[in-house]
This record gives structure tokens, sequence and C-alpha cells, in this order.
């Protein structure tokens, strides 16, 4: 395709424009710094560097929180007061019960099951012949975005009719063994585990990398003095390993329990939160810009930002606790 550049002039103009206008704010700002007192100067340096930073923040963070707050005590179309109307679907009706019911599940098995196998593959791998190897090939998957993941995974969970050839690994192990195919992604509740096993294996190679860390951060004073106590790998473990790597423990806990509770892209991409899949991120989605309802989506975006706010917290705190 030819590139008629008199269409485009107008565009590269307001293109060359911005830049120009941003290279003469930068001079501004400049020589306005040089020209201020010494003894004011750093005054002037935390407001400049910090102004562009909080009027972002405000733009990108506090007004879209307030603009959506508001509108979750309006109706559908954002106009009529409806007071906790809107709060009071997500906690009553079916549909909604089940969006909370699926990511109670997600949080409450991902944490623990990420954590528990990169733990396992940490401790199995240290120091080890191939731990380089070992870790590489279980943190490959973090490479790949969540949308990829999730494509990759439907073809592992892909259904044909009985007496077909098979493509979907699952499906064709099973029938491998003598049993029929089945369609993992359309049957409640079980579904929403398949789901769960794809967030495991994309994170478990983060837990693996934070862990090991962890785990070779233990003294060796301490690992020599179990061991002469004649201490067996499992006491070793849970008497030594385990209490020593707590804080990174809680670290990859807390870093996915966020993570879990922001999930959209694997039920988007797998299942489009059809035969009950559907999380609190996606039917915010569904409900704003697929069914018009401003006032439910918005009161799902505040339950959620009510529901991260503790354990961003949580987090905070410990991260000051590490530090002291």
């Amino acid at each position: 395709m030819d590139f008629d550049f008199a269409g485009e002039l107008p565009k590269l103009v307001q293109l060359l424009t911005g830049i120009a206008a941003f290279l003469v704010v930068v001079a501004l700002i400049v020589l306005l710094v040089d020209s201020v007192p010494m003894r004011w100067r750093a005054w002037s340096h935390a407001t400049v560097l910090l102004t562009p930073a909080l009027a972002l923040l405000a733009i990108g963070l506090v007004i879209p929180a307030v603009r959506t707050t508001v509108l979750s005590f309006l109706d559908g179309d954002g106009r009529k007061w409806v007071g906790l109307d809107n709060y009071a679907w997500m906690f009553t009706q079916p549909d909604a019960l089940i969006v909370l019911r699926n990511t109670l599940i997600w949080v409450l098995l991902v944490p623990i099951l990420v954590t528990s196998v990169g733990l396992v593959y940490a401790v199995l791998v240290d120091r080890t012949r191939f731990e380089s190897i070992a870790k590489s090939l279980v943190f490959l998957p973090m490479a790949i975005s969540f949308v990829g993941a999730g494509i990759i995974w439907r073809f592992v969970y892909a259904y044909r009719s009985e007496g077909q050839e098979q493509i979907g690994l699952l499906n064709q192990i099973v029938v491998s063994l003598g049993g029929e195919p089945r369609q993992w992604l359309q049957e409640p509740p079980l579904n929403t585990l398949f789901l769960i096993v794809v967030m495991v294996w994309i994170q478990a190679g983060f837990a693996t990398v934070v862990l090991s860390a962890a785990i070779k951060g233990i003294p060796a004073e301490i690992i020599e003095a179990a061991r002469l106590d004649g201490a067996t790998p499992l006491q070793m473990f849970f008497r030594v390993t385990l209490p020593s790597i707590r804080s990174a423990v809680v670290v990859v806990m807390v870093t996915q329990s966020i993570g879990t509770l922001k999930l959209f892209d694997i039920v988007r991409t797998m299942t489009g939160g059809q035969f009950d899949t559907s999380v609190i991120a996606n039917e915010m989605y569904n409900q704003t810009f697929r069914y018009q309802e401003l006032g439910q989506g918005s009161a799902l975006a505040v339950f959620l930002f009510v529901l991260v706010t503790p354990i961003v917290i949580y987090q905070v705190r410990q991260r000051r606790e590490a530090v002291r």
C-alpha cells in the first residue's frame, strides 16, 4: 500500500507540534529551576519532579475512582440516583452470587497452590546439578501473556465428539485410557478449577524464583546445626526452611491474591465468563460495556477496589517491618 504523504501531513504536523511544545515546556522548567535561589532549589526540584507525577496520578487514578464511586449509585445510564440498589443486586441476584463465589474460589485456591508448587519445586531443585535449567523451564510460562496462555490451554481442553480424532491433549489422554471425551470448559464447577490450573501454570515460576532466592539466603550455620542435631528432611523443611523464609512466602501469597482478584484475561479468553465461570473483573466489563449497565459495572469495580485495598495495606506494612 502506497503511503499518502498529503493525507498524513496534518497528523505529522500535530506530532511535531506536540514534540516542540514538550521541549519548550522542559526548557522553561529547567530555566525556572536554575533561576531559583540556592536555598530554595531543593524545594523547587521536588515541586517540578512531583507535580507531573501527582497530576498523572490524579488524572489516571483519583478522578476515575471518584467518578466510578459516584456511578455505582446511579442507574444503568448514569443519570438517575438509585442509592444502594446496585450493591443489593450484587449480593442478591443468582448470577452475581455465582460471580462472587467464583472469585472467592480463585482467591482461596490460586495463592495456596502457586505458593505450594513454587515452594516444593524450589526445595527440590535447590543446589542440584541442573538447578538453573530447571528454574528456567518452570519460569518460561511467565514470558507468555495471559491471553496467549489462555489460547494454548483452550487447545489442551479442546473437545470433539466421541468417535472423532481428539485434538485436545486432555481428551486424547482420556480416550487413550478408555474414557469418553468431555467438554471440560462447559461443566461447572469443574471448569473453574481447570481455569485455575492455567493461572497456577503461569505463576508457579514466579513463586519458585522468589522462594528459591529466600532459601539460598538461609544462613549455613542454621542448616548445619539442624543436621548435626539429627533433623530429618521433613523436620528441616518445617522447622528450619519454612520459618526462615516466612516473609518471602507472605510476599508471594499477597502478590498472588492481588493478581487473582484482578483476574480478567484467562476467563475472558477461554470461556468469556460463560458456563458459570465469570469473575468480578470479567463481569464488571460485561455489565459496563456489553450490557450498558454503568451502575452495576461501577458497583463491581468499587467492590473489587474494597477487596484489594486491605491486601495492599498489609503488604506495605510487611515491607516496612522487613526494612526495620
